[in-house]
């Protein structure tokens, strides 16, 4: 501490904010180091596993070496997956794609970090033919979201899914999975495939069992699956091979046992059948198939804890060790790798879990599902996972799966996704900043000098969810005033500090605004938001759809009498008072006169 009675601040990292002139000295995780195992990290606690000292690099196919020249002259011509062209030094142009929608990444670095094995770049070659827009994940990336969608055996269509799939694009997905048990799923993934941007996973074990018993299952079925969908454009498969026979006595004591699909089918199995995961005695066969067609690998998590008691427990660990080997295997057969992570985590044990998978799994791509940090409310566990991803993706996940606010209760409908989405973007982009991912930042430094300026319109244009943000300040008070209707006039800290010469707060020229403006009336979009909140009536809401500007008074060229430099501060307060719509009815109620294209009211 300096005699100024100023503090001395902790060295810091990069700086997510392109703005140097801010008074924010930066984000204060770890120095960027893209490249190493440090990139984009956040400092460890005291006792947490060191990153491992290997990267992809260190499990090369035979007649493969370190030298990308000498790689490019053997191989370039058999080269399939992203990590084969990464390993020969070649940038591919989704590579290039990657660095375009990154921003702070040069196509050389995507191409160095995918063939380190710390990003994928999950790009069927199939569905490269239609409408995949290549994207990357990665610590050295931006955090990406997953979204889970799916037809049950009760529920949906391909043309219900489809419409999932627009759904999840609108709000946010970077990734979608297809989760069907139900319905036509051939046709059905096929139709999502081809209308896909964003990259789709699958859990194959589902369709290989339909309509059949789990005791049925062998590698004929198995083969015959894995190459179907991945002629059809899969971009990563969840393969839950790393639950082995000698993990299973480690669930014996567990509060909810085996919470994963695939991992309880399997478990099943080996225990039907009295021999190992026929999914890890033919790995090296799956990866085969996968190479053919550069699918991913998104190695489940078949024992993930499914409450806050099983969480990083002996069954959880073993298979995460497990995970390590066959990362190895797979990227010995130059095919790309992330990992699944786990479900329910105390939050104390976040940070443990994610910096243990980097060790394992020598800083493979991370790819969790939450962790949910508490148990206890349901209905409400997209908000209690997005705590936990929020430090999950802090301490190194590189993909958050959603959760909903029907997790734990029943099949999403659309506004639950939406919820999700939306909970899980926060996360990500909480993370990215704090991480100090150059740019990150930018977007709400903008919105900040929008909101010092009171300027309504670039508030809303600038936030996530537009409707939803006029909405709800259109649900107190419909005119785009100097204050908002939080504090009032009076009371209005930004009004202050916007008035303060000698501030900078509330003056950048891009956006100062000295029309106040009657909002339009609110679209379906919006009337369905405020309805939803179950807070004004229905007269109320027909109010906020049907207002006019003629309603207040706000002309082309004047501006509404309740705008609070056109009225006199008690005149502004009265408005500011009034319940719901300030309509030219309950002006005049309350004394105040009211300009309109015919005169005064």
């Amino acid at each position: 501490m300096s005699n100024d009675n100023t503090y001395t601040l902790p060295q810091v990292g990069g700086n997510p904010s392109n703005h140097p002139d801010t008074t924010n000295p930066g984000s204060f995780a770890n120095k960027n180091r893209v490249g190493t195992a440090w990139t984009f990290s956040s400092p460890d606690t005291p006792g947490m596993p060191a990153p491992s000292s290997k990267t992809a690099w260190d499990f090369l196919p035979g007649g493969w070496s370190r030298d990308a020249e000498s790689n490019r002259q053997k191989f370039a011509s058999t080269c399939i997956t992203q990590l084969e062209f990464a390993r020969c030094g070649i940038i591919t142009p989704q590579m290039k794609r990657v660095a375009e929608r990154e921003g702070h990444l040069t196509p050389w670095q995507v191409r160095d970090e995918v063939a380190a094995g710390r990003m994928v770049i999950p790009a069927n070659i199939n569905h490269l033919k239609n409408a995949l827009d290549p994207m990357a994940i990665g610590r050295a990336s931006k955090t990406k979201i997953n979204a889970n969608m799916g037809a049950s055996p009760v529920s949906s269509s391909t043309d219900e899914e489809v419409e999932k799939l627009r759904w999840a694009e609108r709000w946010g997905a970077d990734t979608v999975m297809d989760l069907s048990t139900g319905g036509d799923l051939n046709a059905t993934r096929a139709a999502i495939c081809r209308a896909s941007t964003v990259p789709i996973g699958t859990v194959p074990i589902y369709s290989m069992i339909i309509g059949k018993k789990i005791e049925d299952l062998n590698w004929e079925i198995i083969e015959a699956e894995l190459h179907n969908q991945a002629r059809q454009g899969v971009d990563y498969f969840t393969i839950h091979a790393g639950v082995l026979r000698e993990h299973l006595k480690y669930v014996r004591k567990r509060l909810i046992g085996i919470v994963s699909r695939g991992g309880s089918l399997l478990a099943k199995w080996m225990i039907h059948h009295g021999k190992q995961n026929p999914m890890y005695d033919r790995w090296e066969d799956i990866c085969d198939i996968l190479r053919q067609y550069d699918v991913t690998f998104s190695i489940g998590d078949g024992l993930r804890p499914g409450g806050l008691a099983d969480a990083t427990d002996a069954a959880q660990l073993a298979e995460l060790a497990t995970l390590g080997e066959l990362t190895e295997r797979a990227w010995r057969k130059g095919v790309q790798v992330m990992i699944e992570g786990p479900g329910h985590v105390p939050l104390d044990q976040i940070e443990y879990n994610m910096k243990l998978q980097r060790t394992l799994c020598h800083g493979a791509p991370f790819y969790v599902l939450g962790p949910l940090v508490t148990d206890i409310f349901p209905g409400y566990d997209h908000i209690t996972s997005c705590i936990g991803a929020t430090n999950a993706a802090y301490h190194g996940a590189s993909m958050l799966c959603y959760v909903t606010p029907k997790e734990h209760l029943g099949l999403p409908k659309k506004d639950d996704v939406k919820q999700g989405c939306i909970a899980y973007k926060i996360a990500a982009h909480a993370a990215d900043v704090a991480l100090g991912i150059p740019g990150t930042r930018d977007r709400d430094d903008e919105l900040t000098k929008a909101r010092a300026a009171l300027n309504w319109e670039k508030h809303f244009e600038l936030s996530f969810d537009p409707d939803t943000a006029r909405a709800y300040h259109d649900e107190d008070l419909d005119v785009d005033t100097d204050f908002c209707a939080m504090c009032g006039h009076d009371w209005c800290s930004v009004r202050i500090s916007k008035e303060i010469n000698e501030f900078f707060s509330g003056k950048d020229e891009n956006y100062t605004w000295d029309k106040p403006k009657k909002t339009a009336a609110l679209t379906p979009e919006q009337q369905e938001i405020l309805a939803k909140r179950g807070v004004l009536s229905p007269e109320e809401i027909h109010k906020l759809a049907s207002k006019t500007k003629k309603a207040v008074g706000a002309t082309k060229d004047a501006k509404a009498s309740c705008h609070s430099d056109y009225v006199d501060p008690e005149t502004a307060k009265k408005v500011q008072q009034a319940k719901g719509l300030p309509s030219a009815e309950k002006l005049v109620t309350l004394g105040v006169g009211v300009k309109t294209n015919d005169g005064v009211i």
